[in-house]
């Protein structure tokens, strides 16, 4: 299904008398993102990755400070201009009559909403429930799933902790088993990755837990590969794509997912607290909802929104999140975020003492590369980075490796990459300043 403008401006205006305003606040912001994808239409993807005449109009799509060099987009991501001004306009309609306005006409546009998702995602709509977070979206499923005692869940050590801290929970209340596995820190190739799965899979093994991306490093990682796996020992497999969803190109045949969960407020650029669900539709049936539901719901995907009273505006908002995106173009995203990425890696690599936990391979990461410098603290760097240069960055602490995580996005600027490869080096040149 091809959702277009019209059709999302033409939702959002209905019955409120204010289609002028939305197509006036939406039309003009998103022209001048296609003004500029023409320019670029005869170029591949990877070639108007480096056109940054291009890029420029993306950037002023962001209402961003430049008193702050943002290099932690991977954690939550500005919005551009077009999103935020949906979603204060969404907020002050449902603000007038609001029991009617809110219920009645705006939550029900986020059907709308829905089929948009879906289409992004290569899936039915009625696959698709639209969640706060991707937290939210994978506590679903890991609290959903009928499993016994006894019953072991797989996950790497490299998990989102609240993910992890999830099947604990399990484990302490039901007596359900954790495997925790290593995977190894920027692999020659993910075949490594793969080879480690399948050693660790018992027979009491009923589910792994996945990352699509790994947080802490960008690591990408092949899910398609262990899915193939585990389905052939009839083991389901949860995939966290809370990076993954909209950084790079793939849908959901690509990576042949039974369950899927995101947040839309990263690489999406929706609004704070929007997150997205996939659940195969057979399967929907066989998972509980966080909250309960009434039981027509039971294979009903809706059954996972059912959360009490919520804002519509947050919502209705993502439309202007799909179109922005859109308007770009996935594949142009990607090239340009893996271009960014490899711009300060490639400088950084030269310097000595610097190293890194992100394979080069492009195949293997995108936007997120995580980079240390020998015999430095990473906390006290990213403190001195923000300190002195005010350069935003995510220290990571992790049992089995440290560094700075550093994660650009479409509206970062080579300038502000060059300023945090130049505080960067004089670090690794230098040592950091003594205070005191």
């Amino acid at each position: 299904m091809n959702i277009d403008r019209r059709k999302f401006l033409s939702s959002a205006g209905k019955g409120l008398g204010l289609m002028a305003l939305t197509s006036a606040a939406v039309g003009s912001l998103l022209e001048d993102v296609r003004a500029a994808v023409r320019h670029v239409e005869h170029l591949t993807p990877l070639q108007a990755a480096t056109d940054e005449d291009f890029w420029a109009a993306i950037q002023r799509s962001f209402s961003v400070t430049r008193g702050i060099v943002n290099l932690n987009n991977g954690g939550v991501s500005p919005s551009p201009k077009i999103v935020t001004e949906a979603f204060v306009r969404y907020t002050w309609q449902q603000e007038d009559a609001t029991a009617y306005t809110m219920w009645r006409i705006l939550e029900p546009q986020s059907e709308t909403i829905r089929e948009g998702l879906a289409e992004m995602f290569g899936c039915s709509a009625e696959e698709i429930a639209i969640t706060r977070n991707a937290s939210e979206s994978l506590e679903i499923l890991l609290f959903g799933m009928d499993l016994k005692r006894g019953d072991v869940v797989l996950a790497n050590t490299q998990e989102y902790p609240r993910m992890l801290t999830t099947i604990g929970q399990r484990e302490v209340r039901e007596g359900l088993k954790i495997d925790l596995i290593k995977i190894p820190i920027a692999p020659k190739n993910t075949d490594e990755i793969v080879a480690i799965y399948e050693k660790a899979i018992k027979p009491e093994t009923k589910v792994i837990l996945l990352s699509h991306e790994i947080n802490l490093t960008g690591q990408i990682m092949p899910v398609k590969k262990i899915i193939d796996l585990a389905r052939s020992k009839n083991i389901e497999v949860i995939v966290d794509g809370a990076h993954s969803f909209e950084q790079f190109a793939f849908k959901r045949d690509d990576i042949g997912c039974d369950y899927f969960g995101t947040s839309l407020h990263k690489w999406t650029y929706a609004p704070k607290g929007t997150g997205m669900l996939y659940v195969k539709k057979d399967k929907i049936g066989k998972i509980w909802a966080l909250m309960a539901s009434q039981g027509k719901l039971d294979n009903d995907i809706r059954k996972f929104e059912e959360i009490g009273t919520h804002s519509a505006a947050m919502r209705l908002a993502i439309g202007e999140a799909i179109l922005f995106n859109r308007a770009i173009g996935i594949k142009r995203k990607e090239e340009r975020l893996r271009y960014l990425s490899r711009y300060w890696m490639n400088r950084l690599k030269e310097m000595p003492k610097v190293g890194f936990n992100t394979s080069f391979d492009p195949a293997q990461s995108c936007a997120i590369g995580n980079f240390k410098i020998e015999g430095i603290d990473p906390v006290a760097l990213g403190d001195h980075l923000m300190a002195k240069h005010k350069i935003f960055t995510t220290p990571i602490v992790h049992p089995e490796f440290t560094g700075i995580r550093i994660t650009p996005n479409v509206y970062t600027t080579l300038w502000e990459l060059d300023r945090f490869c130049d505080a960067v080096e004089s670090v690794a040149k230098n040592g950091l300043p003594k205070t005191g």
